[in-house]
């Protein structure tokens, strides 16, 4: 019972922070609201690995484009996934990289934002976080046009259906973060001494 209580305790709290994104996102009409969230699940691999920071801006559907990687807000949840198509006035259609099916037809009013950057986050010797942005842009990187939005499709595919495959990717991605994360450590540490 106890299981159960915390797993609804869980699934409130996380719908009540889905809802304040929404609601920040949704702001002032005609203005720019950001926010930046942390990527948790792996629908979107390769193009977005669990743990990625990422900056979304909010937008209407008559700004978003097939390609783009989009944020919705339905059922008490965020979906990060890329924008496939308008439907018809009242709904569209995202999918995540490497899921297998599309998303169900969300309604017009889900749309809430688009993916405008990447940033790494990463400990400093200090303990201190900071930041390293990575300028992505819908237009650059990540939405490279439809070749890049093909090869990541065809990429997502091996993932989704090949388990061994996506297991070791993940596996990589975290000895390469966590290497990278030691070898920034390690560079500011020596600039620090050499300053002193």
């Amino acid at each position: 019972m106890l299981d159960a209580t915390t797993s609804a305790a869980r699934l409130d709290w996380n719908a009540e922070r889905s809802a304040l994104v929404a609601d920040v996102l949704r702001g002032n009409p005609g203005s720019r609201q950001t926010v930046r969230l942390r990527v948790h699940g792996e629908s979107m691999l390769p193009t977005l690995w669990p743990g990625d920071v990422v900056e979304i801006e909010s937008c209407s559907l008559a700004v978003i484009r097939p390609g783009d990687i989009a944020l919705a807000h339905a059922e008490g949840r965020l979906f990060l996934h890329r924008f496939v198509e308008l439907r018809s006035p009242e709904g569209f259609v995202m999918r995540g990289d490497s899921m297998p099916a599309m998303d169900p037809q969300f309604p017009s009013e889900a749309l809430i934002g688009r993916l405008v950057r990447r940033v790494s986050i990463h400990q400093s010797t200090n303990g201190q976080a900071s930041e390293l942005p990575i300028e992505v842009t819908p237009q650059a990187d990540l939405n490279s046009g439809l070749f890049g939005v093909v090869l990541s499709r065809a990429l997502g595919f091996v993932f989704c259906h090949f388990g061994a495959i996506r297991r070791l990717a993940l596996k990589l991605h975290r000895r390469r973060s966590l290497w990278a994360s030691e070898l920034r450590s390690a560079g500011s540490g020596a600039e620090l001494e050499s300053v002193g």
